[in-house]
C-alpha cells in the first residue's frame, strides 16, 4: 500500500536585516546604516504516513496563502505522484500566478530523495557537482555603500579578486532612479572589468521608457555584457517590447522571471523576445514547473538561467546542461546577504561561499541535501497553518 500524506504544516518567521532598508519612493532593498528590516517567509513541511518529511523554506506571502487554497486536495494522496498533482494544482489555481505549487513541488521532491536516499539532482539525472556563480549585486543607494558608479565598479574587482567570473549589476529604485547614472555604472563596470568577468545588468524594470532601456542597452553594448535583464516599466511581460529592443541592440536579453507558467516562458522564446530565459523554482511551480522550462528552453537551443540563490535552485542548475551561472544574490560590501540564516551545517549563500575558482557545491544529502534550523524558525515564528 503506497504511503500517503498525512499532513501539511506552513510556518510563518521573521528575520532581521541590519543595516538594510528601501529607498524613499521605492521597493527594493539598498544599504541602510543603523537600520534593521525586518523580513517574512514561510516554510512548508509535509508529513507522510511512511514516517517521512518533506520541507522547504522560503515561500512568501501571496504563495503561502494559495498554498492555503490547495493544500486539503494533497491529504491522504500518494506523495510521488507529483507529476500528477502538479497538473492538477496548475488547474486548481488558474485564475492567479501559481506561485503556491512551488513551494509544495519542492517539499515533494524533498520527500522523494528522502525516500530514495538520494539528492534531488540525482533524481533528476546528475551533470555537474559545482556550479559557477555571480555576484549579484543590491540596488544602489546613497549611504556610502554601492553610491556611484565608481563604488560599483570597486566592488565588481573586489568580486573579481575573490574568485567570482561573472557580476551583475542593479540599478537605483525609486526616488533615486536616473538612467544617465545607470548608464555610467554600466559603463565603469566594463572599464574596470569587462575584460576579464562576463557582466550582466538587471534594472529590475525600473527605467521609465523604451528610450530610456535603448540608452543603457547601447551601452551594454559597447563594453559587451552578458546579458541585460527586465529593463523597462513593461514589468518584464511585453513580448513585443522586448522583440523590439532585441532588435534595436545587440546585448541578449534575459527575461521571463516575471512570467508565471509554461506556456507563457515557451511563447516568450517562440515569439525571440528573449534570449535567454529564466526560471525559478519557488515561482515557476517548483522544481518540476522549472525543469520543464529548462527543457523547453534546450529544445530551441537556448540556455535557461535559475533565478535567485538555494537549494532547489542548486540541484535544478546541477541537472540542467543548458545553464551557466549560479546567481549568489543579493550581495553587497557592507550588507549581509537577504537570504534567510535557517540552515544548519556548511550550506551557505554568502559572498565568501565561492570558492577560489568561483563556484558553489551542489548539496549531495537526501532530498534538498540541507539542514534547516527549525529551533530558530519556531523561535521567530509569526503565525502557522495546519492541514491534516
Amino acid at each position: 500500500m503506497a504511503a500517503t500524506i498525512e499532513r501539511i504544516e506552513t510556518v510563518e518567521f521573521s528575520y532581521d536585516l541590519p543595516d538594510v532598508g528601501t529607498p524613499p519612493g521605492g521597493f527594493d532593498v539598498v544599504y541602510d546604516p543603523g537600520n534593521v528590516m525586518q523580513r517574512r517567509l514561510f516554510a512548508v513541511r509535509i508529513t507522510v504516513s511512511d514516517g517521512l518529511t518533506g520541507e522547504y523554506v522560503g515561500s512568501n506571502s501571496p504563495g503561502a496563502a494559495q498554498i492555503n487554497t490547495v493544500a486539503d486536495y494533497l491529504l491522504g494522496r500518494d506523495p510521488t505522484r507529483r507529476e500528477h498533482h502538479w497538473s492538477e494544482l496548475k488547474r486548481a489555481l488558474r485564475k492567479y500566478d501559481r506561485m503556491g505549487i512551488g513551494p509544495l513541488d519542492i517539499a515533494l521532491w524533498d520527500y522523494a530523495g528522502q525516500k530514495h536516499g538520494a539528492p534531488i539532482h540525482e533524481l533528476l539525472g546528475s551533470y555537474r557537482e559545482r556550479l559557477p556563480a555571480y555576484a549579484s549585486t543590491y540596488q544602489g543607494d546613497r549611504s556610502g555603500g554601492l553610491d556611484s558608479p565608481a563604488a560599483y565598479a570597486d566592488f565588481a574587482e573586489a568580486c573579481l579578486e575573490m574568485g567570482y567570473p561573472g557580476y551583475k549589476v542593479h540599478g537605483w529604485d525609486g526616488d533615486w532612479r536616473d538612467p544617465d547614472l545607470l548608464e555610467a555604472t554600466v559603463r565603469a563596470v566594463g572599464d574596470r572589468v569587462g575584460d576579464e568577468m562576463d557582466l550582466m545588468v538587471d534594472p529590475a524594470c525600473d527605467l521609465d521608457t523604451f528610450a530610456e532601456a535603448l540608452q543603457v542597452g547601447r551601452a551594454c553594448d559597447d563594453h559587451g555584457y552578458l546579458w541585460y535583464e527586465d529593463p523597462y516599466r513593461d514589468g518584464g511581460i511585453s513580448q513585443h517590447g522586448h522583440r523590439k529592443l532585441r532588435q534595436q541592440i545587440d546585448t541578449p536579453l534575459l527575461q521571463t522571471e516575471h512570467v508565471r507558467g509554461l506556456e507563457p516562458h515557451t511563447d516568450f522564446v517562440a515569439t525571440e523576445a528573449t534570449d535567454f530565459v529564466r526560471a525559478d523554482p519557488e515561482y515557476d511551480a517548483g522544481i518540476t514547473g522549472a525543469t520543464k522550462i529548462a527543457n523547453v528552453a534546450e529544445g530551441f537551443g537556448l540556455d535557461v538561467e535559475f533565478h535567485a540563490p538555494g537549494p532547489a535552485q542548486r540541484h535544478c542548475m546541477a541537472a540542467t546542461r543548458n545553464a551557466n551561472y549560479y546567481e549568489m544574490a543579493l550581495v553587497h560590501p557592507d550588507a549581509p546577504n537577504t537570504t534567510p540564516p535557517v540552515y544548519r551545517g556548511d550550506y551557505r549563500d554568502e559572498i565568501d561561499a565561492v570558492d577560489d575558482a568561483g563556484t558553489v557545491p551542489v548539496p549531495d544529502g537526501p532530498g534538498l541535501g540541507v539542514d534547516y534550523d527549525w529551533d530558530y524558525i519556531e523561535a521567530n515564528e509569526t503565525g502557522r497553518r495546519v492541514y491534516e
